[in-house]
């Protein structure tokens, strides 16, 4: 996980997670990022394509909590912002 943030020496110790938000749009996720910079997160890593075949980045909030700004292509993003993944969908990057 630190590695994908682009943070491989962090240590992350137990219970390390990353909150992600999903996005319809590579544009949006830029845009999100951008506006987290904005408001007083760090940059962790600039959104990019990702080798699972989505768009992600990672922003710290001021608290230095690690958020995963992405779309997720195996997914359908619903109008909530819930995202379904269909079960035959195997494992991500599959």
């Amino acid at each position: 996980m630190a590695a994908d943030q682009a943070r491989p020496g962090a240590a992350l110790g137990t219970g390390a997670i990353a909150l992600a938000q999903n996005y319809p749009s590579e544009a949006e996720v830029d845009r999100v990022f951008e506006a987290a910079l904005a408001a007083g997160g760090t940059m962790l890593k600039r959104p990019q394509a990702a080798e699972w075949g989505g768009y992600s980045g990672y922003v710290a909030d001021p608290d230095g909590h690690p958020w995963e700004l992405a779309v997720n292509p195996f997914g359908d993003l619903e109008a909530d912002g819930s995202v379904t993944i269909p079960v035959d969908a195997g494992p991500v990057g599959e």
